[in-house]
Formats: structure tokens, sequence, C-alpha cells
């Protein structure tokens, strides 16, 4: 029970200060936080909004997860967008490239993905565990970079394919697509909900029954313990970012094979970030992630609706803001009150044992 205490409550008190401080910013506008709540709730049920919102949510999720891996670790994966994007574009290169039969095409195209978001990662991970290098300077660097690789793929000369205005690698064929399960008016869910979910499971299972699971968190909690035990650092810290780059990898994945089917410059940015947020709302547990993913996508695609009734769709952005703030503060609070809970159960228990003992005392003399 504690656990769970203290693993949901920080969230939830996250999520309940937030609406908080964005209904004063509300009264401080001039609006009326229930119109402005409301009106973003009803647009869930409204048109593709709720569909649309499970989609962006896998790709939320998926990238809530390459973070949780390096943060198991210690390890701050800010390259989860470089990761993403790098594999996102070597996929699509070459799912457009492949003739393979339906199954096997779209198999390989995520293996490529995978190896591709983990090779990228690689790149990190090699300088800290060689050279010391901090993963966060790394990877900040290696963002700025994926983004002249991509414009050097894409360009007509190379990789791309002018259709219009947009410049964007060859269509992979229908065999390499991942088909979505059609609701009608409500839209088409992602096939990739379930590679994703199945994802999520893994990550559990990894971190709940394996050794390197075990391995895992235990060098993240204390370092210098898990090396008495036996556990190499460096050797922890590769498998980490290599395995947080190839969930990393995948990222790109469900709009890539479910809607676009190719990849292009102005292809949306900023997943890997997002999934920085996510990460830390889900506190890193799987299911923890799915719910920041949901609460991340349902923020974005219901914040349209504000303008609706005169409200600035920014204040999703606030929410958002104060959300990433506010679960840190609130899972202190919380660790600091179960703390406190504890140390008064351990005193009551010496305190018993204590009086137990004198009583023992009293009657053998």
């Amino acid at each position: 029970m504690r656990h769970w205490r203290t693993a949901l409550l920080p969230p939830l008190l996250a999520v309940v200060f937030a609406l908080l401080l964005s209904s004063v910013a509300l009264l401080i506008s001039g609006a009326d936080p229930l119109v402005a709540f409301g009106t973003m709730v009803r647009q869930l049920f409204r048109g593709s909004t709720a569909v649309d919102t499970v989609n962006l949510a896998t790709v939320y999720y998926l990238a809530g997860l390459a973070v949780a891996i390096g943060f198991q670790m210690n390890l701050f994966n800010i390259g989860v967008e470089g990761q993403y994007r790098f594999a996102a574009i070597i996929a699509a290169i070459a799912g457009g490239a492949l003739a393979l039969p339906p199954v096997l095409h779209t198999l390989a195209i995520i293996l490529v993905a995978a190896l591709a978001g983990a090779a990228y990662a690689a790149i990190p991970a090699i300088l800290k565990v060689t050279r010391g290098v901090s993963e966060v300077i790394s990877t900040i660097m290696l963002n700025a970079i994926v983004g002249g690789i991509i414009a050097f793929l894409v360009n007509p000369d190379h990789f791309g394919v002018q259709r219009g205005n947009n410049v964007s690698t060859r269509e992979i064929d229908p065999s390499g697509w991942i088909p979505g399960i059609p609701l009608g008016n409500a839209g088409t869910l992602f096939g990739f909900v379930f590679i994703a979910a199945l994802v999520g499971v893994g990550y559990w299972y990894m971190l709940t029954y394996t050794r390197f699971g075990f391995e895992l968190k235990a060098s993240g909690e204390s370092p210098t313990a898990a090396a008495a035990g036996g556990v190499s650092a460096k050797k922890m810290v590769l498998a980490a970012m290599l395995l947080s780059g190839t969930v990393a990898g995948l990222i790109a994945l469900p709009e890539l094979l479910g809607r676009d089917h190719s990849y292009g410059i102005t292809a949306t940015q900023g997943y890997g970030f997002t999934g920085i947020a996510v990460a830390l709302l889900g506190r890193n547990h799987p299911a923890g992630i799915a719910f920041g993913a949901l609460l991340w996508a349902f923020l974005d695609k219901s914040a349209v609706s504000l303008e609706q009734v005169q409200v600035p769709k920014e204040i999703a952005t606030i929410i958002q803001g104060t959300i990433v703030l506010s679960v840190v503060v609130a899972y202190e609070i919380v660790k600091r009150a179960e703390l406190a809970a504890e140390q008064r159960r351990v005193g009551r228990a010496l305190a018993r044992n204590g009086r137990s003992a004198s009583v023992r005392e009293g009657g053998a003399v």
C-alpha cells in the first residue's frame, strides 16, 4: 500500500496543483475556469479527437519509455529527440528502398529503426564510459547535428523526392505499412498501439523479473553498492543507453507506418523532449508513463477548443508546464511524509520492544 501511495500520489497531486494554478491564470485573464476545462473535456468526444489523442499518446508513450530507461540508471538521455529523428530518416529510406512481402517488410523497417536509434545512442554512451563525457552535453550536441543529417539525406540529390513544396523520402510500399483500426467517424486507430503496449510490458517485465533489470535499478540507486556486488558501472551505462536508443528508434514509427509512409524535413519534432516530461510524470513506471502520455496528448489535442470560448489555447501549455514542475515537488513531499511515517513506526516498535524487555527483566527478578 505504501508503495502504491508513493507512486500514485505525486502525479495526482501535481495534476491538481496544475489545475489550481491554471484556474488562477484563467481568473486573472477574466475567463471562467469551469467553462474552459469543460470545453476541453467535451472536445474529447467530438469527431476524431479521442482517437487522435490515443494515437498521439502512443508516440508519447514510446518517448517516455525511452527516457525512463535512462532515468533508471540516473542517466539523463536528453538525446532521445535526436535518436528518434535519426532512426526515422534511416528507417524511411530503408523502407522506401526495400521490396519485401507484407509483415517481413514491416519487421525489417522496425528492426532498422531500432538499430539506428541504438547506433545514434551508442555515440554518447561510448564517450561517457571511455572519456567520462556527460551524456547531457553530448546528446544535446547530437540533437543539433541530426537536423543537418536529415537535411542532407532528404535532399533530392540523395534520397529526397520533391512533392509540391515539400521534400521527403520515397514513399514506403503498402507491404511495409501497419494497418490501422477504422472506427468510422471517430477516425482510425494506429495499429502500432499494440506494439507500443508490448514494449511497455517488456519494460515492466525486464525491471521486475530479470537480473538485468535488477542490476539496472541497483546501479542507478547506488553505483557503489552495485559495484561491490560485482555489477560493472560502465557496462550498465552502455547497456542502458543502447536500450534507451533502441526504444527511441521506434517513436516515429506509429506515424511513419500508420499514416505518413514517408519522412521529410517538415516532420513533427519535439517528441523526445515531451518524453522527458511524460517519464517524470509517470515516475518511470510503465503504467504511470501511459497515464502521463494520455494526459499530455489530451491537453495537446483539446487545447484548440479553448479558442471557441475566447480562451487562449496556451492555457494547455501552462497546465503542462506546471504539471512538470509540481510533480517533482509533490514527489518530494510524499517521500518525506512516508519517511517520517516510517520513522514513527520504527520508534513505536522500538518503544514496544523496550517495554517488553523491561517486563521480562522484572519477571526474572
